[in-house]
C-alpha cells in the first residue's frame, strides 16, 4: 500500500531538513528520504573539519524553523569584521559589521552540529515523517501525484517531490532536467587549527596566484581552513604532515594568526560551478545544491540552499485556495523568485574566480587596484555587507 504526503523531500541535508521544517505553517504532511543514517555528536571535544558561514538572514531563518537553538552556543563564533588581501601588500579591503551597524557579518557552525540540531526538530515534528536510511529505486509522474518507490519497495506517494540530493541529484536526473557543469580543477582544502594569536572574531582571505585561501574564526582561538587551490597543489597539501602544513598555511597567510597547530586531518572536495536548465517542472522543484553549485570563494553556497527552502516554504504558505502543492503555475513562482539571487551570486564567484586564477599582469593590477577603490568607499561596502548578511 502506498502511504501519501503533500510533499516528498528527497535528501535530509540541512537545506532539506530546514525546507521541511518550514512547512510546518502550510499545514503540509512531509516526508524526508535520506540515503545516510543519523550520525551520533562524538562525546569528546573534537570539532569538524566542515563549517559554514551563515550569514544572519540565514541564521533568523533557521530560528523560526527551531533548528538555531539546539546548536550549542559555546561552539558558534561570530565573524565581527572580515579582511580580503590581493596579491600585492597593499590591496586590502575590509568590513566591519560595526561600520554597517550590524552586530554580526555572520556565524561560523560547524555542519555536524547544525545537522544533528536540526534532526532533533524533524524528529519531533508532526507534520514530518522521516525515512532513513532509505534510498530511491524509481519515480514516475501522473497528472495528479508523483509515485516514488524505494529499494525496500516501500511506495511514497505526493503531489511535490523536492530534490535537495544534492550536485549529483537523482531526483533532478530522473526528471529530465539538464545541467551545465563546469569543472574548476581546483580541490576545495579544508582543516582546522588552533592559532597563536588571537584572531578577535576576524575572518581572513587571501587571493594568491595558488588559490584563494580562507581563515575562519572559531571558538577558543581556533580557525577553520578553507584553501582553493589547483588540483595538484591541494593534493599536496594533503600529504603533509600535520605541522608542515600547519607551517605552509601558517606562511601563506602571513601569520596573521601566529604559527597554527593541526587539530583535524584535511579533508578536500572537487569545486566547479554548475548551472541547471530550470529549478521546477510540473510537481518538482529543486533546492540547494540540486539546483545551483557555487564556487565557495564567497562562502555562500548554503545560505543560497537556505534562501531556496525560505522562498519555497513561503510560496507554498501563501498559496491561497490553490490546493494543489505540486501545480506548475505555482512552482514557478517560486523558480521565478528565485532566478536573479542564484545568477547573480554564480556570475559573481565565476567572474571573481576567473579574475583571480589569472597570471596576466594587467589583470594583477587592475584587481588589486579595485580592491583598494571599494576600500575607499564606505557606502558601498556597506551595501555589499547587508546584501551579503541577508
Amino acid at each position: 500500500m502506498s502511504q501519501s504526503f503533500d510533499v516528498i523531500i528527497v535528501g535530509g541535508g540541512l537545506v532539506g531538513a530546514s525546507l521541511a521544517l518550514a512547512l510546518k505553517p502550510a499545514g503540509l504532511s512531509v516526508a524526508i528520504v535520506e540515503p545516510q543514517p543519523s550520525k551520533p555528536i562524538p562525546p569528546d571535544d573534537s570539532w569538524d573539519s566542515r563549517v559554514y558561514a551563515i550569514s544572519p538572514g540565514s541564521a533568523a531563518f533557521l530560528e523560526s524553523c527551531g533548528a538555531w537553538q539546539g546548536v550549542p552556543q559555546e561552539r558558534v563564533m561570530q565573524v565581527e569584521a572580515m579582511r580580503i588581501y590581493g596579491d600585492a601588500a597593499d590591496s586590502c579591503l575590509d568590513f566591519s559589521a560595526y561600520d554597517a551597524g550590524l552586530r554580526e557579518l555572520a556565524f561560523i557552525v560547524e555542519n555536524r552540529l547544525l545537522q544533528n540540531a536540526a534532526w532533533q526538530c524533524l524528529r519531533h515534528s508532526a507534520h514530518v515523517r522521516l525515512f532513513c536510511p532509505a534510498r530511491c529505486a524509481t519515480v514516475d509522474w501522473s497528472d495528479d501525484c508523483a509515485r516514488l518507490l524505494l529499494e525496500d519497495r516501500t511506495e511514497l506517494t505526493a503531489k511535490l517531490m523536492v530534490g535537495a540530493d544534492g550536485a549529483d541529484s537523482w531526483l533532478r536526473a530522473q526528471a529530465g532536467i539538464g545541467i551545465k557543469p563546469r569543472d574548476y580543477g581546483q580541490l576545495g582544502v579544508v582543516a582546522n587549527f588552533s592559532a597563536e594569536l588571537p584572531h578577535r572574531g576576524v575572518a581572513y582571505q587571501w587571493f594568491r596566484r595558488e588559490g584563494i585561501l580562507a581563515l575562519l574564526p572559531l571558538p577558543d582561538n581556533r580557525v577553520s581552513m578553507v584553501w582553493s587551490t589547483a588540483e595538484p597543489h591541494g593534493r599536496m597539501l594533503l600529504t603533509l604532515a600535520a605541522r608542515e602544513l600547519a607551517s605552509e598555511v601558517a606562511s601563506a597567510s602571513h601569520h596573521a594568526v601566529g604559527g597554527l597547530h593541526l587539530i583535524t586531518p584535511p579533508a578536500a572536495f572537487p569545486l566547479r560551478i554548475q548551472r541547471v536548465d530550470n529549478i521546477v517542472k510540473s510537481r518538482v522543484a529543486l533546492v540547494g545544491d540540486a539546483a545551483h553549485n557555487v564556487h565557495p570563494l564567497a562562502g555562500q553556497g548554503v545560505n543560497l540552499g537556505f534562501r531556496d527552502a525560505r522562498e519555497l516554504a513561503a510560496v507554498l504558505l501563501d498559496r491561497g485556495a490553490q490546493a494543489d502543492c505540486g501545480d506548475y503555475a505555482l512552482l514557478r513562482r517560486y523558480e521565478r523568485a528565485r532566478k536573479e539571487d542564484i545568477a547573480a551570486l554564480q556570475f559573481t564567484t565565476d567572474a571573481l574566480q576567473k579574475l583571480f586564477n589569472n597570471d596576466a599582469v594587467w589583470l594583477a593590477g587592475a584587481r588589486n587596484l579595485g580592491l583598494k577603490l571599494v576600500n575607499r568607499q564606505p557606502q558601498l561596502k556597506n551595501m555589499l555587507v547587508r546584501q551579503a548578511v541577508a
